[in-house]
């Protein structure tokens, strides 16, 4: 068995069909000078027609599978319009006299290996799209055809040493029955999408096993466990063809609670919110019947642009949400830009940890006119609906009441201008750095809500990088720490009586979801793919039997001994 990182759920069961990797034949003969404009229009030609190519897939993967997941593409037509990265090439061409497509197999490797030199996984995976984009020009000035699936229409597991979303947007979902790479982790592109087209996948088996996978291998792959078995035993293909079946008929059977309330076997309910990135998203929230949108990611909106959005255009896209949600709640948080989010139109300092560094609120409150505007078209928007606004990363006092005196000059100004608003509007904070949860009954003082992001919390808590797939045992959700971190937050909430929710990734893990009802955290908000099993758990469970299961937790002392009570508590359910 190899272990490598569980990217996207489900189990697969069949031949391996490996990808063979980008080798290019290039002429490295010199050319003259008066060649010049010929490899510059090649080059030109090129990359016209690559730009046309990423469109249309796009457009492909965005009316089958949305518009957030299309967005990967936005960053590969980015890069074919990056003034750096055309230069570069063209520089090549004059100053080492070479013809267009070496010039772009060594830019392309100049940047990649700039950036796998990086100490910042995001930004490592990142590397992988300018190789897609590369090899794609490659492939045209080549007149290379591409690499051809089978074609028997057998379902194959596809094995990679990396994917790239050109590669993957044009996979079939009903062919392709898992997906293995040799590198990246959960952040990469590669799993994003798998996810997004419902594929088991395992990634960064690279280094993890001496076996060489081969076309025509039998493979037995576990996306939630992250285990893959080449040529196993009759007796683990027999064990996991099991375990698909009951995967697919579960999947199937949760269709049943969609417009179920989210109540305790002992009647506490249970408030699902779900996490947007766009308007789009919402559609989603709105057929499963959720409570709300605990979490409006609204940098999205400030991305795959060259300039900052007006107060308008961010009061179009925040009144198409209200309307859809009519009187429901939905939480903007304020534009979290910084660390693994960054916006191709600003220049952000360089840092050697921007997770600790210029990010989140700490921009906002040095950029006080694009924090106001943003805040001037969230007021705006809550006069049509119940609207609250967020701010991030807030790990002081002195931050709540910096960020609350712009929202005060924002109101006076559309005051001013007749504008209407809830003057009432409520405000809460992230609690997702150390201090914050240090300060929390301070903190509460100052504030309507709270919401926890998990991602950041555990990863500042425990000191580890939650894109790191080297220590990525060590990033611990049940850790003690992170428990009693969870538990002192919400008592703060109570004791100023204020609302706590949860929004990060653990409030999607169904594991979690007796810790939460447990501590007295009664909303969850989410991604739309975690919604149905977590309301499955809810449905199952005692809030008394949680209580009694924290009073236990805290006792604990290792991670190990609490998931095995929250292990002992799921095994009470009817369900896996």
């Amino acid at each position: 068995m190899i272990k490598g990182i569980a990217a996207s759920s489900g189990i697969a069961i069949g031949r391996a069909f490996v990808l063979p990797s980008w080798n290019w034949d290039l002429n490295e003969e010199n050319i003259s000078v008066t060649d010049f404009a010929k490899e510059f229009e090649r080059l030109y030609e090129g990359v016209q027609i690559s730009k046309h190519e990423i469109s249309n897939i796009k457009k492909e993967f965005n009316e089958v599978i949305g518009s957030e997941e299309s967005k990967i593409f936005d960053v590969h037509l980015a890069i074919l319009d990056d003034p750096v990265f055309m230069d570069e090439i063209q520089g090549i061409i004059k100053r080492q006299y070479k013809v267009a497509e070496v010039a772009v197999k060594e830019a392309m490797d100049h940047f990649t290996n700039m950036f796998d030199l990086l100490d910042d996984e995001y930004m490592r995976e990142r590397a992988l799209d300018i190789k897609d984009v590369g090899n794609r020009l490659l492939k045209h000035l080549l007149g290379t055809p591409e690499v051809t699936l089978p074609q028997d229409n057998q379902p194959f597991i596809l094995v990679a040493k990396e994917l790239s979303p050109s590669q993957l947007a044009h996979l079939n979902p009903s062919h392709v029955e898992g997906i293995l790479t040799m590198a990246g982790g959960k952040t990469s592109h590669s799993a994003i999408m798998a996810r997004a087209l419902g594929i088991p996948s395992v990634l960064g088996l690279e280094g993890k096993s001496e076996i060489t996978i081969e076309t025509g291998d039998f493979i037995v792959l576990d996306g939630d466990e992250g285990s893959v078995y080449v040529n196993p035993n009759d007796e683990i293909v027999q064990a996991y063809n099991l375990k698909k079946q009951t995967w697919l008929e579960k999947q199937k059977s949760l269709q049943k609670i969609i417009n179920v309330p989210a109540t305790t076997l002992d009647g506490k309910e249970i408030q699902l919110d779900i996490n947007i990135n766009s308007q789009n998203d919402v559609d989603f929230a709105l057929s499963y019947d959720l409570s709300g949108v605990g979490l409006f990611r609204s940098e999205y909106l400030y991305m795959d642009r060259d300039y900052f959005p007006s107060e308008e255009e961010q009061l179009k896209a925040y009144k198409n949400v209200v309307k859809k949600m009519g009187s429901k709640p939905i939480i903007i948080r304020t534009l979290d830009i910084g660390g693994d989010k960054q916006l191709d139109y600003v220049t952000f300092p360089e840092e050697d940890n921007p997770f600790l560094g210029y990010r989140a609120i700490r921009f906002l409150l040095d950029q006080k006119d694009i924090f106001k505007t943003q805040l001037k078209a969230i007021l705006r928007a809550s006069a049509m609906g119940n609207v609250k606004i967020m701010y991030p990363m807030i790990s002081s006092i002195e931050e709540i009441r910096k960020a609350n005196y712009i929202l005060e000059q924002a109101k006076e100004e559309l005051h001013e201008k007749g504008y209407d608003f809830n003057p009432n509007i409520e405000i809460g904070i992230m609690i997702e750095v150390p201090s914050a949860v240090a300060i929390a009954d301070l903190l509460a003082q100052e504030v309507d809500f709270f919401s926890i992001g998990t991602n950041d919390l555990i990863q500042y808590v425990l000191a580890v990088d939650r894109m790191n797939e080297h220590i990525a045992d060590f990033y611990e959700p049940f850790h003690p720490a992170v428990i009693r971190m969870l538990k002192q937050t919400v008592d703060a909430a109570k004791a100023n009586q204020i609302d706590i929710s949860v929004c990060g990734e653990m409030a999607g893990d169904f594991n979690a979801t007796s810790i939460f009802i447990g501590l007295g955290i009664h909303k969850l908000s989410m991604s739309s793919q975690s919604i149905l099993q977590v309301k499955e758990r809810v449905l199952s469970i005692y809030e008394a039997d949680c209580k009694q299961m924290i009073d236990e937790i805290l006792l604990c002392k290792t991670s190990q001994e609490i998931t095995e009570l929250v292990k002992k508590m799921n095994d009470k359910t009817n369900i896996s």
